[in-house]
């Protein structure tokens, strides 16, 4: 496993609810939770974009689909 420089979210609760981001040497992201650091998702800048937006309540236009 690589040695990331985890940086806990300024929003996350003392104790519990901690998201870690840390930037990949290969220009990716790494996510985790901290109750289970061991599981740690590799998302793209896009996808961090994406989901930060979610959670701060922008949202995401869902895709268009043919009728």
């Amino acid at each position: 496993m690589h040695d990331y420089r985890w940086q806990k979210s300024s929003y996350s609760n003392a104790a519990v609810n901690c998201l870690n981001l840390a930037a990949a040497p290969d220009g990716t992201f790494r996510l985790r939770e901290s109750d289970a650091p061991e599981t740690v998702f590799p998302v793209t800048r896009e996808g961090l974009a994406a989901f930060l937006a979610v959670i701060k309540g922008h949202g995401v236009r869902p895709p268009v689909r043919n009728r």
